[in-house]
């Protein structure tokens, strides 16, 4: 088996920034043709005006001639073909109405109410074609009293509750430097969109996938049960160290930082031993799980203090070998030059379709290894509106009434 697993499967893409064109991305890796619908009068989905460039120098903070590409749209719309089409004119529903029959998905990630505005929404295209899954990814989701409110990664990370669980007692608001709330939902998008596409196959029959990037940020912070936690006298946020997980955090060695999680008794046997200290095994201080969370702060005291003196190598070493759990903390450089990750093509160059690679430059691959199927991201971001005439074509427009609806503004 060659074939990738949604290989045969359409997708018109209707999205912009981050949150739907990552989910967009995964289906186009998965297989599926993605057709990303992209409006001619902004400049196309907004990464493409994201800073840096490529350029044929290398990056640029500016553009510097029309065939530059931001990095943005170089990660984002890899493996998508692009059409131009500004759905505020009246005569671009009967466009993508056409685009739609044929497809098998729809992806929008606008802002709750304005696909209805638009008369685009799902009650709107849902009787083109029955088997048709609509997925919509938004701040709030279509349904409830979300007003006006803008749904940006920032603002979903402060409703969510995830900008208190990081950092010591008493900081400020830790806001992630990953844009969580932009990636959780489009993961959460994709599961729900393939499992609609099952049961489309199975009844004939599409719906609406509706995500909000709240839902999906907080229900992964309701995975921690923090109120039980705070009510037994554990702190929300517990900065480098987890006291109720003892032996387990971060740590400082003479040139680095390195991480544990050592929590079981053969684990933190494997620690205790690393750090010489293997008589605190028998101790009733240390002996037992619940006595090392009771004195957690001695506990990652003595690590703390071994490891300050000796150099990161030593700490790793002394601990590799005693069998407990330890990485070093690596920069976002070195994480993403890991052989082992780039050899499974879960990182991966990007590659400007004119410029080629630059060294240094990487994006996310697709993080799932099939043992039959084959799963690519290596087509290049196409330009804006790259593919307008050809998918047109495809779909029974011919020349004369393509130029018209470009002279019209349509296109």
């Amino acid at each position: 088996m060659t074939t990738a697993p949604l290989a045969g499967k359409t997708v018109i893409d209707l999205t912009t920034a981050l949150a739907g064109p990552y989910a967009t991305l995964l289906l186009a890796g998965l297989g599926a043709r993605v057709i990303k619908v992209e409006n001619p009068s902004r400049g196309g989905d907004s990464s493409r005006n994201n800073s840096p460039y490529v350029t044929a120098d290398g990056l640029s903070l500016r553009r510097t001639s029309p065939e530059d590409m931001s990095v943005s749209m170089m990660l984002r719309g890899r493996g998508k073909e692009s059409i131009t089409l500004n759905l505020k004119h009246p005569e671009s529903r009967e466009v993508l109405f056409d685009l739609i029959r044929d497809a098998d998905i729809v992806v929008e990630n606008y802002s709750a109410g304005v696909t209805r505005r638009l008369g685009i929404d799902y009650a709107s295209v849902r009787g083109l074609n029955e088997k048709l899954v609509y997925t919509s990814i938004s701040g709030f989701g279509a349904t409830g009293d979300h007003g006006d409110r803008k749904a940006m990664d920032t603002i979903i990370q402060a409703l969510s509750g995830v900008m208190t669980t990081a950092g010591e007692p008493g900081d400020p608001p830790v806001r992630f430097g990953l844009p969580v709330g932009d990636l959780v939902a489009p993961l959460f998008a994709v599961i729900g969109t393939l499992a609609a596409v099952l049961q489309a196959e199975q009844t004939g029959q599409g719906q609406h996938v509706d995500v909000s990037m709240l839902g999906a940020l907080t229900s992964l912070v309701a995975c921690e049960p923090f109120d039980a936690l705070e009510s037994v006298g554990f702190p929300l946020r517990t900065g480098a160290y987890v006291p109720r997980l003892a032996p387990f955090g971060t740590f400082r060695a003479v040139d680095g930082w390195f991480a544990i999680c050592a929590p079981t008794d053969q684990f933190a046997a494997g620690v205790l031993r690393a750090i010489g200290r293997e008589e605190l095994l028998a101790s009733a201080d240390f002996g037992t799980r619940d006595a090392r969370v009771a004195n957690a702060d001695r506990l990652h005291g003595l690590i703390a203090g071994w490891a300050v003196e000796r150099p990161l190598e030593e700490v790793l070493g002394q601990l590799d070998r005693h069998g407990a759990p330890a990485a070093p903390v690596r920069s976002t450089a070195e994480a993403v030059r890991d052989p082992q990750v780039t050899a499974r093509a879960e990182v991966v160059p990007l590659v400007h379709p004119t410029f080629g690679h630059f060294e240094g430059l990487y994006g996310a691959g697709l993080p799932v290894v099939f043992s039959e199927s084959r799963v690519d991201l290596s087509r290049p971001a196409p330009g804006l509106g790259e593919h307008t005439e050809a998918v047109l074509r495809a779909a029974g427009y011919d020349d004369q009434r393509i130029g018209r609806l470009r002279a019209d503004g349509v296109l």
